[in-house]
């Protein structure tokens, strides 16, 4: 099974679609980035990420 990752919002999945934002996923990404807590997280703030899960730092 291949990761995908969302090119609007860059969560990984491993669907065809984003469950999140229902845009199309691209198996070209790199850089992975898990987020526990965005509440208390710098970075999650930083990069507008509101939910918890595992996200990628580029998405071509």
């Amino acid at each position: 099974m291949t990761e995908k990752a969302c090119t609007r919002c860059k969560r990984i999945t491993s669907d065809e679609r984003c469950p999140v934002c229902n845009v199309p996923a691209s198996t070209n990404w790199s850089g992975l980035l898990i987020i526990i807590d965005p509440e208390k997280s710098d970075i999650a703030r930083e990069l507008d990420i509101k939910l918890p899960g595992e996200y990628a730092l580029r998405v071509r």
